[in-house]
Parts: structure tokens; C-alpha cells; sequence
């Protein structure tokens, strides 16, 4: 079925948007290894909220290296589909797990150490219910970082969702610089 016929929630992306922003330069605008390096080691477990055609999760899958693991989590999958050939091209097919949201939730049962949702918070139908299941996925002491698209999010919407990260028991430890992006690390304190 082609993508001009099938029905999409109508905050979700369909994957024709996608691939206008997630192609071979995007590496060049969003670099894996810095945005995400400061946050990943080799051997944790990650957690890519939305990973879309998965130009993060391969990025974090060289990041936590053989011993470690990403989990991608979409609610398309035919986003899941082309992540997996893009993995297997990119050799890291072994370190990715691919899980299919639900349309309200993440329904990841697991432990991450670090948990990404990257131009995707705006898409998700009850934000404080998903920074909840965050607090229950992310292991404490671990890392959450939140990061919309600049324009698209408007700054006062950005700072309503990092209220509801706090509310839910992250803490902001910073705003990294994502170039065209509104961007927050919360930390899960112990």
C-alpha cells in the first residue's frame, strides 16, 4: 500500500515528510557522535523514541558499540522497515532492537540508560503521559533528551513540555545547542 493511501494519526508524520529531512546530508546538520556522545557510553542501553528512518539510533548503535544495545521504537512501521536496511547497511543491525509503539504509548517494558525524542514530543497525542512512562523506562541517574524542531515548536510550547518533564521527575540539567531545534537534557535523579 502506498503512503498516499494508507491513514496516519493526524499528529504523526508520514513517512513521504520524512524523507525530505532525513536523507544523506542530515548527518552533516545533526551529528550523531556529538549530540549524542556526551550522554552515551559503550555497553548502555538507549531508547529512540520516534526513530523515523532511524538516522539517531544507527548514530547511538556505533556509540554503545557491540556490547551495548539501541532500542527503536516507532509507530510506523514502515519507518521500522527502512531503519532496518539502513542498519544493516551501516553494519549495525545486531545492536538495534525494533519495537512498535502503540498510538498512546511507547509499551517498551525495558531500561535505558539514555532515551531520545528527537522532533518528536509535538507529535505525541498526551505529552505528560508520555514523560510518565519516560520516568518508568529510564534508569535513574540516566538521561532524557527532548529536542523540536525550531519554528514548528514555538518556544512557549517548549517550555510547557519541559514543565511536564519536571513535573514527572526529571530535572533540566541543560539546554544543549541542536542546530534548528529547541533542546533539553533532563536527568533522572536517584
Amino acid at each position: 500500500m502506498s503512503h498516499e493511501t494508507q491513514s496516519f494519526e493526524p499528529h504523526v508524520c508520514p513517512p513521504g515528510i520524512v524523507h525530505r529531512f532525513d536523507n544523506f546530508l542530515r548527518p552533516f546538520i545533526h551529528n550523531p557522535k556529538k549530540l549524542f556522545g556526551p550522554y552515551l557510553k559503550p555497553g548502555q542501553t538507549a531508547l529512540d523514541v520516534g526513530c523515523g528512518r532511524g538516522f539517531a539510533s544507527i548514530g547511538m548503535a556505533r556509540l554503545v558499540g557491540p556490547e551495548g544495545r539501541v532500542v527503536s521504537a516507532d509507530l510506523q512501521p514502515e519507518m521500522l522497515d527502512m531503519l532496518r536496511e539502513r542498519a544493516r547497511s551501516a553494519g549495525v543491525l545486531d545492536r538495534i532492537t525494533f519495537h512498535r509503539c502503540e498510538s498512546d504509548r511507547i509499551g517498551w517494558d525495558g531500561k535505558a540508560d539514555f532515551a531520545l525524542a528527537f522532533w518528536m514530543l509535538h507529535e505525541t497525542p498526551d505529552p505528560a503521559q508520555f514523560f510518565s512512562e519516560l520516568s518508568g523506562i529510564v534508569k535513574e541517574n540516566g538521561a532524557l533528551l527532548i529536542v523540536e524542531p525550531k519554528g514548528h515548536v514555538r518556544k512557549k510550547a517548549f517550555e510547557e513540555s519541559i514543565r511536564l518533564g519536571e513535573a514527572n521527575g526529571f530535572v533540566l540539567a541543560e539546554r544543549p545547542k541542536v542546530r534548528l531545534s529547541l533542546a533539553a537534557l533532563f536527568r533522572l535523579p536517584s
